[in-house]
């Protein structure tokens, strides 16, 4: 297979995958870039010249979500029906695309500088179920430190309510409440308390400027009812009370991080989601490492756990892994997720 063809396959892939998850318009524009690779645009050079890996730098989301950023800013109304689903056939959306790219090719091309940072919510459910599981075979209480936390809409995690399966957890009046359809059996009802959360991102996003706040919604797939509802309630709590978040080397802040003093009593724990394919391969070591040594420090009074909900690179399923310390380290899997917090199909 040439360079061309390896493009192409992982457009038409990601396509696929947006349309199995509910996302066929993201899929239909996803696809239209593989026209685009024919036409002369800076875009579709772009796109066409690419020297990465598509799938994993999510490349033809970069593009998708800027063409849904001049949508939301009325720029690009004829996207509206491919958006609605009232023009699917894929020729049409192929010229709607090209003709909204010819138009605003200079503004578009910064999009493909970055991963889409969707910062889903969403996700915080598998970690909640996590530390239900966690809670009856380490401790109760909870020291959350994330990695790759974007604009900390999961930072949010002890303000959001939470229905998992029938198992409640969370404040009573929380504005924004997080109840994917779960299937399977209902993880542990346990009790538990988070003391603290904090985070960390290369790139973070202050929800408190209006177009940070508009280039994240621009990465919400446009069908995602659910999570525009979710991504305006956490930046109203946001902007109501901030997030513990910094801009760091998620290496060397968990470096950092394990190298603090731990109350006793107080699980300290490492999460991220859909975060693992954007680090490094040298830095992802680092963060093993660091993680390995420090579990092999943890007793019954200070454990260690981590929390991964990230992507299966080999069935590109979304898997619930947890290690915690002592205990062995090995990874368990608990369940398997939707990418963007739809479902939870539990197996712990």
């Amino acid at each position: 297979m040439n360079r061309q063809d390896e493009i192409i396959s992982g457009i038409a892939f990601q396509a696929d995958h947006a349309a199995h998850n509910g996302a066929p318009a993201t899929g239909a524009v996803c696809r239209a870039q593989i026209a685009l690779m024919a036409g002369d645009t800076g875009c579709g050079r772009r796109i066409a010249e690419w020297p990465g890996h598509v799938l994993t730098d999510a490349m033809p989301l970069r593009l998708a979500g800027g063409l849904h950023h001049l949508f939301r800013q009325g720029a690009a109304p004829e996207l509206g029906p491919v958006y609605a689903q009232e023009v699917t056939d894929q020729s049409e959306v192929d010229a709607i695309v090209a003709a909204v790219v010819a138009r605003h090719d200079a503004e578009l091309l910064p999009w493909f500088d970055g991963p889409p940072q969707t910062n889903e919510a969403g996700r915080s459910a598998s970690f909640v179920a996590a530390l239900h599981w966690l809670a009856s075979r380490t401790t109760d209480r909870f020291e959350l430190n994330e990695i790759g936390s974007s604009a900390g809409m999961n930072l949010l995690i002890d303000r959001y309510g939470y229905d998992l399966g029938g198992v409640r957890s969370g404040p009573g009046n929380a504005p924004c409440v997080i109840a994917p359809d779960w299937q399977g059996l209902a993880p542990p009802s346990t009790p538990f308390r988070i003391e603290s959360v904090r985070g960390c991102d290369l790139n973070p996003i202050d929800v408190r400027d209006s177009a940070a706040a508009d280039r994240l919604m621009a990465y919400i797939w446009p069908e995602a009812e659910a999570r525009f509802a979710r991504m305006e309630a956490g930046i109203a709590m946001i902007r109501a009370r901030g997030v513990d978040l910094v801009q760091a080397d998620a290496a060397d802040w968990i470096a950092a991080r394990l190298a603090e003093p731990q109350q006793p009593g107080v699980t300290r724990v490492l999460m991220h989601s859909i975060v693992w394919q954007y680090i490094p391969p040298d830095r992802q070591a680092m963060i093993e490492a660091a993680m390995t040594e420090a579990g092999g420090r943890a007793t019954s009074e200070r454990p260690l756990a981590w929390i991964a909900l990230e992507t299966n690179r080999a069935t590109f399923r979304h898997e619930l892994k947890v290690r915690f310390w002592p205990g062995g380290g090995e990874a368990q899997l608990l369940g398997e997720a939707h990418a963007h917090g739809a479902w939870v199909r539990w197996l712990g």
